[in-house]
């Protein structure tokens, strides 16, 4: 599903209680409906898109390993004493 998908079902769910048609009881399975909605359109916006340009460039990042020679040897002519 898309953000507006989500953002007119977030909508639909705010506005559905106020129409006074509603047995009391689904009041609150509505009101659960808009916290999930919430949070899934949060976690949308904090997630970056696979194909994005920012996913891509957190794709080229690899670790470089790096070498200390003075601490090896350091380290070897400890073990040797």
């Amino acid at each position: 599903m898309t953000k507006d998908q989500f953002d007119c079902m977030l909508i639909w769910a705010r506005e559905k209680p106020s129409t006074g048609q509603e047995p009391p009881w689904a009041w609150f399975q509505y009101l659960k409906l808009e916290e999930t909605l919430g949070s899934i359109l949060s976690g949308m916006a904090a997630s970056i898109p696979l194909g994005s340009l920012q996913s891509d460039l957190c794709q080229e990042r690899h670790l470089l390993l790096v070498r200390h020679t003075i601490q090896q040897e350091r380290a070897q002519s400890h073990q040797s004493d």
